[in-house]
Order: structure tokens, then sequence, then C-alpha cells
């Protein structure tokens, strides 16, 4: 057992735990500013989640390196690196240019004390890099590092609005991505036409996931497109139906004519399943890269 609190170096990056049994837990506060000790070197973070008590298996990134809690100045150096960031974003993209790669730089990362920058980007294909980093390290002067990302992560760090007219999730709020396949979007009964399920980034929507839990559950126990059921006015085949609101549309026939309405599902009795579902590639996540 630890006593742990949780630290976001950059906008919703994912929550580091460090160990603050060797820490004053009264500067440990939400919302403080600390400088602690990474595996990239030293970063400024705040902290988002207040101290309590995990076991060490409960947390999936953990340090115990908080050396001080953040003072005026390092608060001023840090926005300091934030604007020379920009300026080093514009620099990397003349020399990518210069060496024709095949390359789409997202943005720059400098580690505190500068003593080295991160430069985050998106390919198609594999990308010798080698000329560009030594071009870089003789401006820079500094360690430099050249990571590649994926289209979800770009749109993370970019940001944008999306279909909802929302700001993105995944720059808003989400830590870290979770698996979204097509059996969630089929679950909520949602129309599997990519240009309305998929988001900014070109895979689907974070946010198929959100309900699906719910919308499963209620499932298993609603009746599915082209049961029999038995109405108050009679058998009758179900057409349509929302098992939110669990109103259901049913083809019923009355003196050899083809009519629908629509009941309550307390007012049906379930026969049978005529139509089977075809769920054979329910489980293909089509956000894997």
């Amino acid at each position: 057992m630890k006593r742990v609190i949780g630290i976001r170096f950059r906008s919703v990056d994912k929550i580091c735990y460090f160990d603050i049994d060797n820490f004053n837990e009264s500067s440990c506060f939400v919302g403080n500013n600390l400088i602690c000790k990474t595996n990239h070197g030293l970063e400024l973070g705040k902290v988002c989640v207040a101290a309590r008590d995990v076991n060490d298996e409960d947390v999936d990134i953990f340090f115990d390196s908080i050396l001080r809690v953040a003072n005026e100045d390092d608060i001023k150096h840090h926005e300091e690196n934030l604007k020379l960031e920009e300026n080093a974003v514009f620099i990397a993209e003349q020399c990518i240019k210069k060496h024709k790669l095949n390359m789409n730089l997202v943005s720059a990362t400098y580690i505190f004390d500068r003593s080295k920058i991160i430069f985050f980007f998106t390919s198609s294909e594999r990308v010798d890099f080698r000329a560009l980093v030594k071009d870089l390290a003789s401006i820079f002067h500094v360690r430099i590092e050249l990571r590649q990302i994926k289209i979800r992560d770009e749109a993370k760090m970019l940001g944008g609005i999306g279909i909802c007219g929302r700001p993105f999730c995944c720059k808003t709020f989400l830590g870290c991505f979770h698996p979204v396949s097509i059996k969630m979007a089929k679950e909520q009964n949602l129309s599997l036409n990519p240009k309305k399920i998929s988001g900014c980034c070109g895979r689907l929507m974070c946010c198929l996931q959100y309900e699906y839990d719910a919308y499963k559950a209620l499932n298993q126990t609603s009746p599915k497109i082209g049961m029999k059921v038995i109405s108050p006015d009679g058998e009758g085949v179900i057409i349509d139906g929302n098992p939110i609101t669990g109103k259901y549309r049913v083809k019923l026939t009355e003196a050899d004519e083809t009519v629908f309405k629509y009941f309550n599902k307390n007012d049906l009795q379930f026969e049978q399943k005529i139509i089977n579902d075809d769920n054979s590639k329910d489980d293909i996540n089509l956000n894997d890269e």
C-alpha cells in the first residue's frame, strides 16, 4: 500500500501517479503545480488526483520523485517553454521540407529544463529521419527525439470541433483511448455509414462507448426486430422500436389488411425470433491502426 497523488504534465495526458510518503502531503492539493522527475527528465505537472492509498498494481504509471512545489519562476519558465515550442515547430517544418521527408509534424515539447525536445509526427510509412535529427541538434544544441504517433493521438494534441458541435473529447477530458468497435454502433441502432459514426480523425468516434454498456444491458431484455409478439390487438411482428422509450412498431394483420401500430414494451408478449442478426463482424475494431 502506498500513498500517492495523480499528476498530469500536459493537458489531458495520461495521469502519472507519484509516491508522496516522503513528501509533504499538504502541498499535494488538487490544482497545485509540482516539479517532478520522470523518465524524460524534469517536468512541471499539475495535481489532478488528490492523495489516496493504493496498491502497487492499481496504477499504470508510477514514480517516486517529486522534487518540490513549483514557484513563480518555475511557472514563468514553463510558459517560456511553451512559446519556444511554437518556434521549434516552425524550424522543424522547414528542415522537413529541406530533406523532403514524407511526415507531418504535429507538435514539439520542451522538457522543463530544456535538455531535450520531443517532436511528434505522423506518417503513412517508415521514415528515415537520421539526417533530420542531426540538423535539428545543430540548431537547438539539445537532445532531439522524434516520436511517431497515430492519427487519434494527433487529433488529441491539435484539438478541434466534433460533429456534435463540441470540442473533441480526447482534447478536453479523455486521458487515454479505449477500444471502439462497430459492434457498439450496432448495439445502439446507429447508422453504419462511416461518415456518421467516424470522428474528424477518421476513426470511430470515442463517444460510441459512453452508452454502450447501458444499451447492451437494455437490449438483452428488449424484443428484437423481426420477433413475433402478441399485442393487445393480436399477433404481429416487431418492425421497429426504441429500447430507451420502450415504444415498438408492430405489423399486424386485421381483416386481411396489414396495419402498423405502436405499443409499449410491457403490453407485448414475446414468442420467438424469426430473423437472425448477422453479427459475424461485430468485434472488428475499426480504430486499430
